[in-house]
């Protein structure tokens, strides 16, 4: 009996495991460097500052400064995507402060990469009442056509 679980017991240690035991690895990542970002336009040079966590987010755009408030420079990059959820942010803003964190770390101005969000839907519902230039109608309405003739 002893013999039979000994042999199970190498067989689940050679066997891959299939959790993710490192889920945020950008925590783990070293922090950038604040960096000022030089930008022609026509005969000026427009620097952007960004050597503090408010000039970053600000950059970003979005509103992510009234959002997020990390003390320092570490801090803001040693934050998880589950610290931003103990903070109140809501998941879509959490995946585009974190993209654009990344994109920073790469070494990208952030006037090249952040951008705004998707407009809202102008047609909600169904649809419209029109499509491809035919008039749509349901059975309801066929019907009662029909029964007033």
């Amino acid at each position: 009996m002893l013999a039979g679980l000994g042999s199970f017991a190498r067989i689940c240690v050679s066997a891959p495991k299939f959790t993710r035991t490192l889920v945020d690895k950008s925590a783990l990542r070293s922090v950038p460097k604040p960096r000022i970002f030089p930008k022609q336009v026509g005969k000026f040079v427009l620097p952007l500052d960004v050597s503090t966590p408010r000039e970053f987010l600000k950059a970003i755009g979005r509103s992510s400064e009234k959002q997020l408030q990390p003390e320092s420079w570490d801090a803001l990059w040693k934050m998880s995507g589950k610290d931003m959820r103990e903070a109140g942010i809501a998941v879509r803003d959490r995946r585009y402060i974190l993209w654009c964190m990344e994109k920073y770390r790469q070494g990208l101005d952030p006037r090249d990469f952040a951008h705004e969000p998707k407009p809202k839907k102008t047609v909600r519902g169904w649809g419209p009442s029109v499509q491809n230039g035919k008039r749509i109608r349901s059975r309801r309405v066929k019907q009662r056509s029909k029964r007033s003739k």
